[in-house]
């Protein structure tokens, strides 16, 4: 391969790698600003609008770990190209959706479609450390990190320049040309499998040790016996339960009446079926042995769904209000939103490189009491000095938690399953982003009132009150990232962001590892970082 950096990394994946890793932030964040306007077009209230935050991270959590195993058995190039062509599907379906019901399947499209880069770039940075005999380069891991993080916190303002360009479908129709970037890039830079033979056939390697599942799956080098292996450790029941389990759930807490006592009786019952086969299954789709004796790990899974619970929800519910409540234009609001995104991102870059979790997390979380407080004091004549201070001090945490939570749990989680304890944590990131979305439908029933806002803001103070105190509570946190402590596993000279050994090997085996750019799926409330940690 050409263009490559002193390394032999072939610089050539990093455009397709890089342009797929944002299309889920980007299109998680811009929804924000369009939300009241679909609202309006549709004759529709923000209870309904928020089935467009729901459908996309219903699919994402589902697709994700499925795609993640599909591109064990296929290789990175089909399902980056299908992957592609979904989201491309999913934005002309928006752009020609007649009603509600269309524009939440699209969503739903374009969850499964994103879901398809994290997981192939990780295949691909997984072959080529193979390849060259070397860690993954820092710089491309920093690089697919920084690249979702800025476009995950950049979309509101985007989204609201599109809208007043071009109205909320333009959000959208945007997809249809980065899919076939996307697509070109994919097509004529990303490896083509070689035909399989005899020699390459086999799952092991020469030296009679197991191949890499990365290695496999990207180089694409598995024969017929490989590929119906893989496929038949794709846990379909297990697949199915969750989402029965997970969608059962959504409706109840998206409408919650007494009428619908059945879907929670469904949710417990389903949730605990799977909860039980997955921790008999050999090859579950979500992993939770990680959690059995690991306290501080299951702390980390709470604060990570605690505080992306309270990011995404000020996201979607300060953005609508101040559209309808404080009846600014989606242009304005996005603008608005504006310091939140310099906030974080200045946060991120002058606190990345630190290794200490404990003091982030605590910061972290005092800020954000301190900002959903805020909320309080909103009214419809409020300043715009005091509501674009709110959206600074929010962005300060959404800066700090994000990486803070993917330290911790490097710290915290079991080596050998590396891969997929932090694919569990995406999926609380996934499981916050949900509640945000129930709560928003609940708090929002009819319009995005003042008194609306004010009672989201009661209920994520109290959510952001216990991200503190499990953050109090957990001694273990101060022993994260310091001097004396190694690393749980790999060269501990490492310097590469994730370490490679765990997070990209693991990502290749169930799709959801965190190492390197857990921004493909975050959303705009800091996209969660993932830039793992840094050396100690």
């Amino acid at each position: 391969m050409g263009a490559r950096d002193g390394g032999g990394f072939d610089r050539r994946l990093i455009a397709p790698m890089i342009l797929g890793s944002v299309l889920n932030p980007i299109n998680s964040a811009m929804l924000a600003v369009a939300l009241i306007p679909i609202g309006r077009a549709f004759e529709v209230s923000p209870a309904q609008t928020a089935w467009l935050v729901t459908g996309l991270y219903l699919a994402t959590a589902i697709g994700q770990p499925v795609i993640g195993r599909l591109v064990d058995a296929f290789g990175p190039r089909p399902l980056y190209l299908a992957g592609s062509a979904l989201v491309g599907l999913a934005g002309l379906v928006a752009a020609l959706a007649p009603g509600l019901g269309l524009l939440v399947l699209s969503r739903v499209l374009l969850g499964f479609g994103t879901s398809a880069a994290y997981p192939a770039s990780m295949a691909l940075l997984r072959s080529e450390s193979d390849r060259t005999g070397r860690t993954s380069p820092a710089g491309i891991l920093a690089a697919l990190s920084a690249s979702a993080q800025v476009t995950a916190v950049i979309g509101p303002t985007l989204g609201g320049l599109l809208i007043g360009l071009g109205g909320w479908r333009l959000i959208f129709t945007v997809n249809v040309p980065l899919a076939i970037a996307c697509l070109t890039l994919g097509w004529i830079w990303l490896p083509r499998p070689p035909h399989p033979t005899p020699a390459t056939s086999d799952t092991r390697t020469t030296s009679g040790t197991r191949a890499t599942s990365g290695s496999r799956g990207a180089s694409g080098s598995r024969g017929a016996s490989g590929v119906g292996s893989a496929l038949r450790r794709i846990d379909l029941p297990g697949i199915a339960l969750f989402a029965v389990a997970l969608t059962a759930f959504m409706f109840f807490l998206m409408g919650p009446r007494v009428g619908a006592w059945y879907l929670l009786v469904v949710a417990a019952v389903v949730g605990t079926v799977f909860a039980l086969r997955e921790l008999r299954s050999a090859e579950p789709f979500i992993d939770l042995r990680v959690l059995r004796g690991n306290g501080p790990l299951l702390a980390t899974y709470l604060r990570q769904f605690l505080a992306y619970t309270t990011s995404y929800a000020f996201l979607y519910g300060y953005t609508q209000w101040l559209e309808e409540g404080r009846g600014l234009s989606s242009t304005s609001a996005g603008l608005l939103l504006l310091p939140l995104s310099l906030a974080a991102i200045g946060v991120t870059a002058l606190t990345g490189r630190n290794p200490g979790v404990r003091r982030k997390l605590l910061v972290g979380s005092v800020v954000q009491v301190a900002g959903v407080s805020a909320l309080l004091l909103v009214h419809v004549s409020s300043p715009i000095w005091t509501l674009l201070a709110i959206g600074a001090v929010i962005g300060v945490p959404q800066g700090l938690t994000g990486l803070a939570n993917q330290n911790a749990l490097y710290a915290q989680a079991d080596p050998e399953r590396m891969g997929s304890s932090a694919g569990l944590l995406r999926t609380f990131m996934y499981l916050g982003a949900l509640a945000a979305s129930a709560a928003n439908a609940a708090v929002f029933p009819h319009g995005a009132t003042t008194t609306g806002l004010h009672h989201m803001a009661w209920l994520l103070v109290v959510t952001a009150a216990l991200f503190l105190a499990t953050t109090l509570a957990d001694p273990s946190l101060r022993h994260v990232g310091s001097t004396t402590e190694s690393k749980p596993s790999g060269n501990p000279s490492d310097d590469t962001p994730d370490g490679t050994s765990g997070a990209t090997s693991g990502a290749t085996s169930d799709g959801t590892s965190g190492g390197a750019s857990g921004g493909t799926s975050g959303g705009a409330p800091g996209a969660v970082t993932d830039g793992g940690p840094t050396r100690r």
